[in-house]
């Protein structure tokens, strides 16, 4: 189970603080003129559907509030109505008629929407032969029966004998019409299954029905669900639909009419056996029934017994209130009539409690919360002997060897029962202690853990006892819930049971605390660790039970982030109470720091780490002060730590070799964990250094510094990637006089394996650089000078040209961003200190590279490289000197801000203007070149818009687009066969030349771009066997035959040889795209072979077909056959 992600519960936070800020129904026009407007509108689907989302939209809105329609209810209704009594009214607009009132019902509930149905006489008969009507599997009109079902319930309530509404003898008699619907609509899948066992139950429980009827009734549902299998989807649905009306009809119907027939409901289920069954629907169907059948063999009365808190009059409380007396609990006596307690119990009542307890076990929440509330509602029948054995019965819930399930279901039936009044205060003593063990309930299963709803369940109970029982009551639990509840808000790792919790009770300092710990404020976990556990821990009667949690149950957590959060907490709270932390807490964990159980040895010496550091903090502040004589024993007892682990001369070297052995093992760990320990080693290493490595402030003890200099080198050596790191933290004084090894100490083999150890390396000599300091006169072996520092930029320089590739991808751009950021940095240091050290070679070389960086294809190191750009050009304090074509540069390029450099549409139109830089104009197109024939849509297409806008203002400017062409040309040869550069290149040529950029150089014959072009085109190509880059070259020479003279029949020639290759793919791109070319330009061949030239370059054709053809093209050309190479033996 994955921790709860910060930013989604903030996002949590929003939605729930906007979700109950409704004060009333304001869109009463706008549904008015909805509803007004179905009877026009049902014939266009489109019309109907927009009205329909319109509507839904509006209603939706009321989900969390849905008593603010009430006063708007029956309008509606009645509008809607009108549609559905109309005999004018076409079948699609009742249709749609009625999917509105469905809405109404879904967001206001079934039962207080059909109370505004019209249930006179004069309806029944249409409603009726209306549903008659309907087809119950037509899936697309399914609300129109739900509303109808739900309409003809209320029309049963008329008080007259149905019998007299049968005025046509030779029809069926309306008790049976109806009769029969229900029933058949009781198997149905969709949601009108619910509206008949509504029907049902109401039917049914007629004075003039049931006489007739419910015994009938009885006796078919019985044998049904004898008989009915419920591996079958349909006989699914029909024990649903009568399992429903039966609760129903148990529910509604009269104690004295439905007696008799309990017994024979309850054999027939225990024959069932449903609590075994595999849907969890019908398993809670069952349980659901099985109270039901509970309360009616249960005479209906109060307890006596009960515990009540005050009145359940509103008034009396109110007026007690005012007064100065206290509240005092009223009897049921004074409310109703209460029969003798002394009366038989039913036998089939220890069945119903005994299924009731299975119910609270079952593996659904659904099931489980069902049988909770039948416990409160039975027990509340019971006699107190009876009721205190069931209370005990729950109680045994909570056993060691129940499983979650059953704790869950024991929480909601203890909350039931307590916030019924039947859990008498002599029970809390039993209870409490139950509940705090529910409060911290996590059971690791796997690689997660259950007990979240466990947990949640617990601070339910909390809520409803806080809300059950005087104050006076609950007094001798107070410290102990409090505690738990506090803990639960701020500890919990799930995100509902802190916010649970938070709402659950009322306990000392409440308001302090739920002012810092609302409803809100727990939903960010670092947060309730870091910062709102130390808020509360400032109340002394939460400090010790919150730092026990943490020592107890967290720093031995499954979860990882659990673990760092929770030492991370105790560091925090070590300031408020010291000396339990020393004395007791400590003590503690050190035989846990060498547990068996690896979770309980990573935690607790993460623990000892940062208690120990906190003491060390609270002694170096306090000892100064009054408080020095207070924080000595912690001092003392820290001392005693550290020589418990090792002898106070072997500190130094057995550190050391610590945090050495760790660098060497970081490459069996995963890339991630391996970061964060490469991190707190090389942390651990640095504060070493400054402890232990100085014989003197300043001075480095000099058989230390060589050891540590040198260990560093050896890690080099054995191939471990991490030293660079290590080096870079090294403090000024280790440095002094050893700057020159430790900066040539690099790993510079350019092999996938070292493309971290590159990285690392880049980032350390920026470090060193900035640890060494700078002195343009200084010794290289001490600080950063003339001496050194041109071979610092060479080192930088040339990590910028790293583009190694595995199957990772472009695994060198993250070399190129650290050796990015460590120019940046020492450029920064050094014009601050000694700007004369920089030459003006060094900054242009440095701007190019950030140049090139920004404009190529990955956005987060773009955007990376645009950020170090920005911040050398428009650095002022220091200003970096020597930056050529610096003004240009900044009207170019706003301050940082105004810029995203991860979107391609606002980068690209920045970068290409440097194109008219010549200083920059080369890296700039190099970058762009990458970005141009890339393969993501957005950067492409960015990128190539902005290039073509460029070229096309400097199309009649010759002399540019000479510049350009021959910049172009130099990047084509300075990476010929460096696919990472030539394949895109082939690919952005093509697209010049399709969109004619280079159309000034074709008014010239032979131009020597032209010329210089092919050649490298050709010697590109040579004995390549790459699909991609064949095809990119032959789009590039079809696109250079609008260029004329000689050089049209060279391209013409390469196209005939490409013709007959081997691969038929490279055949096929050739004969096609050289058709399209010479339909193109009309000029090149005679127009009355053109379809003759057709024929012959089809690729489908054998080879030797092929270049026969090819052959023949060449001869009406005049152009040379091309001739096979003689293999050399």
């Amino acid at each position: 189970m994955a921790l709860p992600d910060p930013d989604d519960a903030c996002d949590a936070e929003d939605v729930a603080a906007t979700s109950c800020a409704l004060d009333r129904f304001s869109e009463t026009a706008d549904v008015r003129s909805l509803i007004a407007s179905l009877p026009e509108i049902y014939p266009d689907g489109t019309a109907t559907e927009s009205a329909m989302e319109r509507f839904v939209a509006i209603m939706d809105r009321y989900q969390e509030q849905p008593h603010l329609l009430d006063p708007h209810l029956e309008w509606m209704v009645n509008m809607l109505l009108e549609l559905n009594r109309s005999e004018k009214t076409p079948a699609p607009a009742v249709h749609l008629g009625c999917k509105f009132l469905y809405v109404i019902s879904k967001v206001r509930g079934y039962k207080v929407f059909m109370r505004l149905f019209p249930h006179e006489v004069s309806d029944v008969q249409p409603v009726l032969d209306l549903l008659c009507e309907q087809d119950p599997n037509d899936v697309t009109t399914w609300q129109t029966r739900y509303v109808l079902l739900l309409w003809l319930s209320m029309t049963c309530l008329i008080p007259f004998d149905l019998s007299r509404l049968d005025g046509d003898l030779s029809r069926e008699p309306i008790m049976d019409r109806i009769f029969t619907v229900a029933k058949s609509y009781l198997k149905v899948g969709d949601k009108c299954r619910d509206a008949a066992s509504v029907l049902v139950s109401k039917f049914v429980t007629r004075p003039d029905v049931k006489q007739k009827r419910l015994g009938d009734f009885l006796d078919w549902s019985l044998t049904t669900i004898t008989l009915t299998s419920d591996l079958t989807m349909q006989g699914t649905f029909l024990l649903d639909g009568i399992l429903q009306s039966l609760a129903q009809l148990f529910k509604r119907g009269k104690r004295d009419d439905v007696l008799q027939y309990a017994p024979t409901v309850m054999k027939c289920l225990d024959q069932r056996q449903l609590s075994e069954n595999k849907q969890a629907v019908l398993r809670k169907l069952g349980v659901k029934l099985v109270q039901r059948l509970g309360l009616t063999f249960l005479k209906p009365r109060l307890a006596k017994w009960r515990y009540q808190r005050g009145s359940r009059s509103l008034t009396l409380n109110l007026s007690q209130s005012q007064s100065s007396k206290p509240v005092e609990a009223l009897t049921p006596a004074e409310d109703t009539e209460v029969e003798d307690e002394a009366y038989d119990i039913p036998e089939e009542v220890e069945n119903v409690i005994e299924q009731l307890l299975i119910g609270l076990k079952d593996k659904e929440t659904t099931v489980r919360w069902s049988a909770a509330k039948g416990i409160g509602r039975v027990t509340g029948r019971l006699p107190k002997e009876l009721a205190d054995e069931v209370v005990g019965s729950v109680l045994d819930c909570f056993s060691f060897h129940e499983t979650v399930n059953a704790w869950h279901g024991g929480c909601l039936a203890l909350a039931e029962l307590g916030r019924r009044g039947l859990l008498l205060p002599s029970r809390l003593f039993d209870v409490v202690p139950l509940i705090v063990k529910a409060l911290t309930y996590d059971e690791k299963r796997g690689t997660c853990s259950v007990g979240s709803d466990v947990r949640d369940a617990a601070c339910y109970v909390c809520w409803a006892f806080a809300r059950a029982y005087e104050p006076n009551e609950l007094k001798p639990f107070v410290t102990r819930i409090a505690s738990a509840i506090v803990i639960t808000a701020v500890f919990d790792r799930d995100i509902n049971c802190r916010k649970a919790a938070s709402v659950s009770g009322t306990f000392p300092h409440g308001i302090d605390i739920l002012t810092a710990a609302d409803y809100f404020a727990v939903a960010n976990l670092n947060n309730c660790y870091l910062s709102i556990s130390v808020y509360i821990a400032g109340f002394p009667e939460y400090t010790r039970p919150m730092i026990d949690h943490l020592v107890t149950m967290k720093i031995n957590h499954w979860a990882g982030a659990i673990r760092d959060l929770a030492a991370k907490a105790l560091h925090n709270l070590t300031a408020k109470d010291p000396d339990y932390m020393s004395a007791t807490v400590l003590p503690q964990l050190l035989p846990k720091a060498t547990a068996k159980d690896l979770h309980t040895r990573h935690g607790a010496i993460l623990a000892c780490a940062e208690i120990t550091h906190a003491l060390s903090k609270l002694s170096a502040e306090n000892s100064r002060g009054f408080g020095g004589e207070l924080m000595r024993p912690a001092g003392e007892l820290c001392c005693s730590i550290v020589s418990a682990f090792l002898p106070v001369h072997r500190i130094a070297s057995d550190w050391q070799w610590l945090i050495d052995d760790t660098l060497k093992s970081l490459h069996m760990f995963s890339s991630s964990t391996s970061q964060d320990i490469r991190g707190a080693a090389v942390s651990a290493l640095a504060t070493l250094c400054e402890e232990y490595y100085q014989s003197q402030p300043g001075v480095a003890d000099i058989q230390m510094q060589g050891e540590c200099v040198s260990e560093c080198e050896l890690c080099k050596v054995r191939g471990v990637c991490f030293a660079a790191l290590a080096l870079g933290s090294l403090p000024k004084f280790i440095i002094n006089n050893k700057l020159q090894q430790v900066l040539t100490c690099r790993i510079t083999p350019k092999d996938v394996t070292f493309v971290e150890a590159r990285r690392d390396a880049a980032t350390a000599i920026a470090q060193v650089c900035k640890s060494a300091g700078v002195c343009a006169r200084g010794s290289p072996d001490c600080v950063l000078c003339a001496g050194n520092v041109g071979g610092v930029y060479t080192v930088l320089l040339d990590c910028m040209d790293d583009y190694t590739t595995d199957s990772r991808g472009d695994v060198g751009a993250g070399v190129r961003a650290a050796a990015l950021s460590s120019l940046m940095e020492v450029t920064l240091l050094v014009a601050g200190t000694s700007p004369e050290l920089l030459s003006p070679d060094m900054i242009q070389r440095t701007m190019c590279c950030a140049t090139q960086q920004a404009a190529e294809k990955i956005d987060r190191f773009r955007a990376h490289a645009g950020a170090v750009l920005l911040q050398l050009l428009h650095s002022r304090e220091p200003a970096v000197p020597h930056i050529p074509q610096k003004e240009e540069l900044l009207s170019i390029f706003p301050p940082a801000g105004y810029l995203d450099w991860k979107a391609a549409s606002q980068a690209f139109p920045h970068i290409t203007q440097l194109l008219r830089l010549q200083c920059y104009q080369y890296h700039a197109l190099l970058g762009l070149t990458v970005s141009v024939g890339g393969l993501t849509e957005s950067t492409v297409r960015h990128s190539s818009q902005s290039l073509f806008e460029y070229l096309k203002g400097i199309q009649h400017d010759e002399g540019a687009l000479v510049q350009f062409g021959d910049t172009l040309l130099r990047i084509f040869r300075d990476h010929l066969h460096n696919d990472r550069v030539s394949v895109p290149l082939l690919k952005m040529l093509d697209q010049m030349l399709a969109n004619n950029s280079f159309a000034l150089f074709a008014a010239k014959d032979n131009h020597p771009f032209c010329v210089d072009l092919l050649a490298l085109c050709k010697e590109e190509i040579k004995k390549s066997r790459d699909i991609l880059k064949l095809q990119s070259c032959i789009a590039v020479f079809c696109g250079m035959i609008q260029f004329p003279g000689d050089i049209r029949k060279t391209v013409l020639l390469q196209l005939f040889i490409l013709l007959g290759h081997s691969f038929p793919v490279i055949r096929k791109a050739a004969a096609s795209q050289l058709y399209e070319t010479l339909l193109t330009y009309d000029d090149v061949i005679d127009p009355a072979v053109l379809d003759d030239v057709m024929t012959l370059t089809t690729p489908d054709a054998g080879l030797e077909t092929v270049r026969t053809y090819r052959n023949q093209l060449c001869d009406w050309l005049e152009l040379p056959r091309p001739k096979l190479l003689a293999k050399v033996q």
